[in-house]
């Protein structure tokens, strides 16, 4: 199955957050205690916690620090209680957003996200406004020149969905959440390393932008992956680099 350009779209966005790394820590510290708090703190049980931990360790974070905020999440220390909120709204061009944010006031993170929407040319939505343009998957993305045949294989044998060719060689390939695990288990068995290996929000259409709009575009997800309660923005924006 073809599919658009991704791999140039996915190193940019790569790139943007490898230039945030200070933040890393914090949002999967969140993420650590919603996942324990919400499933328990035994990796052995908890899908989420274990995705979570494992970006941890990929982000250098220490096993002690791993485990206080995991004792904290399961009330065996005490801490701060955090709530998952999204919110959907309209970028340039019409572009579809989606942030997920993890908050101990709910009040201060809506006002946050509304001022950066308006501020930077966009525009907050209703809950369902944009989120029916996209598809919650585990999304695996290789490198222009990784091998279809073998990535196909693999992956439909350990549970993908599909597995997509795009424009620009690099390929893709989709899964449901719970499946995640074990054909990311299967792919790295394999030999196969993804460039992108992630439970995310993936665009059913994408919106092309370039010159003024693309500059425009990148400065309000800029500002709206800057707030302190934000986690994660998904959008559909192809941004011309």
């Amino acid at each position: 199955m073809a599919g658009h350009s991704k791999w140039a779209n996915i190193q940019h966005r790569k790139g943007r957050q490898d230039e945030k790394r200070g933040k890393v820590w914090t949002r999967i510290i969140r993420e650590i205690m919603v996942a324990a708090r919400q499933g328990g703190g035994d990796l052995g049980m908890n899908p989420r916690l274990r995705l979570a931990v494992d970006k941890a360790k990929a982000a250098n974070m220490p096993a002690d620090t791993i485990k206080k905020n995991i004792d904290k999440a399961t009330g065996a220390l005490e801490g701060v209680s955090y709530e998952e909120i999204r919110y959907e709204g309209y970028g340039i061009a019409g572009a579809a957003i989606i942030v997920d944010c993890m908050t101990d006031n709910r009040v201060r993170t809506v006002a946050e996200v509304r001022h950066a929407f308006s501020k930077y040319g966009g525009n907050l939505g209703a809950e369902g406004s944009v989120a029916f343009q996209f598809k919650h998957v585990g999304q695996f993305v290789f490198a222009p020149g990784t091998s279809e045949d073998k990535v196909m294989e693999v992956a439909l044998e350990a549970g993908a969905d599909d597995v997509i060719a795009d424009d620009d060689g690099a390929i893709e390939v989709l899964c449901a959440p719970p499946a995640f695990e074990a054909v990311k288990n299967a792919l790295e068995k394999a030999g196969l390393k993804p460039g992108v290996a992630e439970v995310t929000m993936r665009a059913e259409n994408t919106v092309e932008l370039s010159g003024d709009d693309a500059q425009r575009m990148q400065k309000l997800l800029d500002i709206i992956e800057d707030l302190d309660d934000v986690q994660e923005v998904y959008h559909n924006a192809e941004i011309a680099a």
